[in-house]
């Protein structure tokens, strides 16, 4: 059955890579512009801006064949997780306050403790998938279960009682592994969802009323931002929007010419107002020679000059691809409400 399931993610992962050409060939032609899906520039400069791995303290977490995790610090991987023996692959994780680490492994959400030991884990019923998990207080965990239905639910990890339970809409026939991959939670005590199968990010209550949305060619990261704005990535690039539906910022891979993207996948402003991108590399797709040549993660001004360019692909520090950063200087992802869960 596993190998089923992989064969499928490779058909989808080809399904959505060509529709993702042929909207960017098109959108590309108005403009009257030559270029392919990202545009794939030379490998990755000899001298990169920035200070490497000891420009931030993060986490660093990429969809791969062994599912790892790296905490940096001061330059350095200090920490590490690896399950080579498992399956599926890590879309998202979370550090939390005290040091654990809330993950999605595509088959389930697990939370560890430093040591690695599990404290808390979800195995996702056969035909299903979970790629996105947020802590809610100490004890409550809210994840998005891809499937028929899919649904969004907040789990009592103390209990184990289901508290809430959210039917999402998804594209129709459905279409299990290209559903939801990202969502967080508002300050406001909403979830922003990128809904990655039907083109758009939805603003949704605790009650599971859709408040706002936004289209997006493959939406697949959303970020709500303390201005108000929500920063989305998606097949075209990053853009900040307002509730109002204006762009208030924007960044594509043509604005860093020179370097070399494939798949976009998260965004994250910092208190300076510069902005990391990470880029991800398939590696049941390209061979390890293709994927060196590739930016792991960089961070632009405003006015989108690069100042950190990430590519550590080889030891002492093999991060390998990169989906989701977090940077450990930031408040405690637990803050957060769901309505009346805190």
């Amino acid at each position: 059955m596993y190998a089923d399931l992989r064969r499928r993610r490779r058909i989808q992962h080809m399904r959505e890579r060509v529709e993702m050409g042929l909207r960017l060939t098109i959108a590309l032609a108005v403009l009257g512009v030559c270029g392919g899906v990202y545009a794939q520039g030379p490998a990755v400069p000899s001298v990169l801006p920035g200070n490497g791995l000891a420009q931030h303290d993060f986490m660093y977490v990429g969809e791969s064949h062994d599912r790892n995790i790296f905490i940096v610090r001061g330059g350095k991987v200090v920490w590490s997780y690896s399950d080579p023996a498992g399956k599926g692959e890590i879309s998202d994780a979370v550090m939390l306050s005290n040091g654990n680490i809330l993950f999605t492994h595509q088959f389930g959400v697990t939370e560890i403790t430093p040591d690695k030991k599990v404290v808390w884990n979800y195995d996702a019923p056969a035909g299903h998938e979970v790629h996105t998990a947020v802590p809610i207080g100490k004890d409550r965990v809210m994840y998005i279960q891809n499937g028929d239905p899919a649904v969004l639910r907040v789990v009592n990890k103390v209990t184990g009682a289901t508290e809430k339970e959210i039917q999402l809409k998804t594209q129709m026939p459905p279409s299990t592994h290209g559903q939801f991959r990202h969502m967080r939670l508002t300050a406001r005590g909403t979830v922003m969802v990128a809904h990655h199968d039907l083109g758009k990010v939805v603003e949704y209550d605790s009650n599971g009323n859709e408040l706002w949305s936004f289209p997006g060619n493959g939406s697949w990261g959303v970020t709500p931002l303390a201005n108000g704005n929500v920063l989305i990535t998606d097949h075209t690039g990053v853009r900040e929007v307002t509730r109002r539906g204006d762009s208030a910022w924007s960044w594509t891979p043509a604005d860093a010419p020179g370097y070399k993207f494939s798949n976009l996948q998260n965004a994250w402003r910092l208190p300076n107002g510069n902005t990391i991108i990470n880029n991800w590399e398939n590696e049941w797709e390209l061979a390890p020679k293709d994927i060196v040549g590739t930016l792991q993660a960089i961070e632009v001004t405003p006015d989108k000059k690069v100042v950190w360019a990430l590519a550590s692909w080889t030891e002492p520090a093999k991060l390998g691809p990169a989906t989701t950063i977090q940077l450990l200087d930031g408040p405690a992802m637990e803050d957060a409400h769901f309505g009346e869960f805190k």
